[in-house]
Protein backbone atom coordinates (compact mmCIF):
# COMPACT_ATOMS: atom_id res chain seq x y z
CA UNK A 1 0.00 0.00 0.00
CA UNK A 2 1.25 3.68 -0.99
CA UNK A 3 1.39 6.18 1.55
CA UNK A 4 -0.65 8.56 1.36
CA UNK A 5 0.73 11.87 0.83
CA UNK A 6 -1.72 14.33 2.49
CA UNK A 7 -1.97 11.65 5.74
CA UNK A 8 2.11 11.08 6.04
CA UNK A 9 2.33 14.74 7.73
CA UNK A 10 -0.16 14.56 9.84
CA UNK A 11 1.08 11.33 11.09
CA UNK A 12 4.72 12.86 11.33
CA UNK A 13 3.30 15.90 13.28
CA UNK A 14 1.46 13.73 15.40
CA UNK A 15 4.89 11.66 16.13
CA UNK A 16 6.43 15.18 16.17
CA UNK A 17 3.92 16.93 19.03
CA UNK A 18 4.10 13.16 21.34
CA UNK A 19 7.47 13.17 21.47
CA UNK A 20 7.87 16.58 22.03
CA UNK A 21 5.18 16.55 25.09
CA UNK A 22 7.00 13.36 25.97
CA UNK A 23 10.09 15.38 26.18
CA UNK A 24 9.05 17.99 28.16
CA UNK A 25 7.82 15.94 30.61
CA UNK A 26 10.77 14.52 31.69
CA UNK A 27 12.34 17.92 31.46
CA UNK A 28 9.91 19.12 33.93
CA UNK A 29 10.67 16.30 36.24
CA UNK A 30 13.85 16.95 35.88
CA UNK A 31 13.56 20.89 37.21
CA UNK A 32 11.25 19.51 39.62
CA UNK A 33 13.75 17.06 41.21
CA UNK A 34 16.78 19.90 40.78
CA UNK A 35 14.46 22.83 42.66
CA UNK A 36 14.17 19.79 45.77
CA UNK A 37 17.74 19.22 46.34
CA UNK A 38 17.79 23.78 46.08
CA UNK A 39 15.21 24.08 48.79
CA UNK A 40 17.06 21.06 51.09
CA UNK A 41 20.44 23.22 50.55
CA UNK A 42 18.81 26.45 51.38
CA UNK A 43 16.96 24.26 54.46
CA UNK A 44 20.30 22.98 55.69
CA UNK A 45 22.39 25.97 55.09
CA UNK A 46 19.89 27.94 57.39
CA UNK A 47 20.65 25.39 60.10
CA UNK A 48 23.73 26.56 62.87
CA UNK A 49 26.15 24.46 63.16
CA UNK A 50 24.70 23.46 66.31
CA UNK A 51 22.11 21.59 64.26
CA UNK A 52 24.12 20.22 61.96
CA UNK A 53 26.19 18.43 63.98
CA UNK A 54 23.54 17.14 65.68
CA UNK A 55 22.66 15.71 62.47
CA UNK A 56 26.32 14.79 62.23
CA UNK A 57 26.95 16.89 59.31
CA UNK A 58 29.46 19.84 58.94
CA UNK A 59 28.33 22.58 56.18
CA UNK A 60 30.94 21.78 53.66
CA UNK A 61 29.09 18.30 53.51
CA UNK A 62 25.62 19.86 52.78
CA UNK A 63 26.25 19.43 48.76
CA UNK A 64 27.57 15.92 49.21
CA UNK A 65 24.70 14.92 51.44
CA UNK A 66 21.60 16.20 49.30
CA UNK A 67 23.36 14.53 46.28
CA UNK A 68 25.02 11.42 47.83
CA UNK A 69 22.19 9.24 45.63
CA UNK A 70 23.93 10.33 42.58
CA UNK A 71 27.37 9.79 43.80
CA UNK A 72 29.21 6.27 44.42
CA UNK A 73 30.07 6.15 48.03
Amino acid sequence: MKPNSTTTPGILHLISDTLGRGISAVARGFDAAAEARVRRIAMLNAKTDAQLAAMKLRRADIPNHVFQDLFYS
